[in-house]
């Protein structure tokens, strides 16, 4: 009898160090925190398929974009990405993942060219046009096996197409005014993180969806900061890469001097995959013959615990003071930079001359090239579609269109009425010889302090009112998000911290040309130290969101 319980109790003890270890083993997948390692991870396990994966995403857009908080990010949803994840489901099985991002869904900004989806740039005269192909990123992102699920919202023609900006005037900048976060087409996209703020601009649908957990991973462009705005308001992570990394071919554009597309996402890792997806040399965009030789494919390999130890990062303190929480999160960032090993260089001084004259120089060339580049787009689109600036603001202004943005019709007047040519010798010292001073200023104070990176606040203040009180025109925040543009240097966003009022803010490591990789390496270091990205309270897990494997 003894020795038949001595043999039940080990039979048991066998039993339950077994179950123990299957649930130590087991995997937690919660869709909110999954990078794209972690999707694929799942996939090879069979516990997860892209076509439930871009189901998981449907189920929360049908809850919240227009339900419940609506955050209204959505303009179109693809009636095909369930179809095209069942088959890229089917090729897993017979030829393996074509790359990491085989069968993830992505959302893309309405001003990337889509064959089988409307682009409009935000725009309602723009309402269901049909481009001829895919822009060159999107093509690279289908061959990958990214799944397109939505295409969103933006401020319109990126913002600074037909706008007031750089305007001092009162009343212009009143009459100019447009909410944060909307377009005619799209109409109003709200911060998840509160509902009365908006998702900063241009890329605002893209922050928002990838925020609330719309997709795995979004696209943005950014031509003063519409990329890195968004990241900072919305919490996520986002790169403005070098000038010619990522080619702007069938991008809508805003200032070309300036363009360039950027992935935004959850996690630095996903931010990295995207990246190495879409570089390449574009024999229709002259500015990527700059990447030759120097563009990679795989940026995961820079992601290291250690990236930090070593490096000498430069503070940028000409850009803090406006808001106590901020500045608060931000002093915070820097000593984890130091913690994880960063040489901290503080102050680095911007000069003067570059802070007075950096929104003027951005506004003079953009204004002048959106009204000469956004015309050979609109050559693109079909006959009963506007074809010149002049056009759009005669639609835009016509009472019979019955036009939904006063704050743009007025905006686009009045961007034809600064714009100059394009052999205007104004316009041209200002690209050539303007730009030429931003960026060997810039290069001397990475020179002089021997700095791998700069950071500073992406925002200044964090994510603004969707409306300011009382119709006021909002102030400028003093970010320095278009020096960037200006010498066309890379930008990578990161979450750093929730303000007590329960908004993010991000800081920004800003690299030479071409840095790319070290950027990411800092970025993942300081993620992995902080991981202070969290989900917005408005849009919670669904039941489907976590499950065990």
């Amino acid at each position: 009898m003894r020795a038949s319980r001595r043999l039940l109790a080990c039979v048991c003890a066998v039993l339950t160090g077994a179950a123990l270890q299957a649930h130590a083993d087991a995997v937690l997948f919660d869709l909110s925190k999954a990078t794209v390692a972690d999707v694929q991870a799942a996939m090879d396990k069979g516990a997860l398929t892209s076509e439930k994966l871009t189901r998981l995403y449907l189920e929360r857009i049908a809850a919240y974009d227009k339900k419940g908080p609506a955050i209204n990010s959505v303009i179109a949803l693809n009636p095909k990405a369930l179809a095209t994840a069942k088959a890229l489901d089917a090729e897993r099985k017979t030829k393996g993942p074509r790359s990491p991002l085989h069968g993830v869904p992505i959302v893309l900004k309405d001003n990337f060219d889509t064959f089988d989806l409307p682009t409009t740039a935000g725009s309602q005269l723009l309402a269901g046009s049909i481009p001829p192909d895919d822009a060159f990123v999107v093509k690279k992102l289908r061959a990958a096996g990214a799944v397109i699920l939505a295409k969103v919202n933006l401020s319109e023609f990126a913002g600074g197409g037909g706008s007031v900006s750089g305007a001092t005037d009162p009343e212009v900048l009143k009459a100019g005014a447009i909410p944060n976060g909307f377009s005619s087409m799209g109409l109003q996209t709200r911060n998840p993180h509160d509902l009365t703020r908006g998702p900063a601009g241009s890329s605002g649908g893209t922050g928002a969806a990838i925020a609330a957990d719309f997709a795995q991973l979004g696209l943005g462009t950014d031509t003063g900061g519409s990329v890195r705005g968004p990241s900072a308001a919305n919490g996520i992570v986002g790169l403005k890469p070098t000038h010619g990394l990522m080619s702007r071919d069938g991008i809508v554009p805003l200032a070309l001097t300036f363009d360039t597309g950027g992935p935004m996402a959850r996690s630095v890792y996903d931010v990295a995959v995207a990246l190495g997806v879409m570089t390449g040399v574009d024999p229709a965009d002259p500015a990527t013959k700059k990447s030759a030789g120097k563009f990679d494919t795989d940026y995961t390999r820079y992601l290291k615990d250690d990236a930090l130890e070593g490096a000498r990062i430069g503070v940028a303190r000409d850009f803090m003071g406006r808001n106590p929480e901020t500045d608060r999160i931000i002093e915070s960032a820097i000593a984890t930079l130091k913690q994880q090993g960063a040489v901290i260089v503080d102050p680095v001084a911007y000069p003067d001359y570059l802070l007075q004259g950096k929104q003027g120089l951005s506004t003079l060339i953009m204004a002048s090239e959106f009204k000469a580049q956004i015309a050979d787009y609109l050559k693109t689109t079909a006959p009963e579609y506007p074809k010149t600036l002049d056009d759009l603001i005669a639609r835009a202004n016509d009472p019979k269109t019955g036009y939904r943005s006063a704050g743009k019709a007025y905006g686009l007047k009045y961007t034809a009425s600064i714009a100059l040519d394009l052999t205007d010798p104004v316009y041209l010292a200002a690209r050539d010889q303007g730009l030429a001073l931003t960026t060997s200023t810039i290069d001397a104070l990475f020179a002089k302090y021997k700095l791998d990176a700069i950071v500073y606040p992406t925002s200044p203040q964090p994510a603004a009112l969707i409306s300011p009180p009382d119709g006021a025109p909002r102030a400028p925040t003093g970010s320095a998000t278009n020096i960037a543009n200006q010498t066309g240097y890379p930008d990578l966003i990161v979450p750093a911290g929730m303000t007590v009022e329960g908004l993010p803010v991000t800081i920004s490591f800003f690299g030479p040309a071409f840095s790319e990789g070290k950027l990411l390496g800092y970025g993942y270091d300081f993620e992995q130290a902080t991981h202070a990205r969290v989900l917005p309270k408005t849009t919670p897990p669904l039941a489907g969101d976590k499950f065990t494997y």
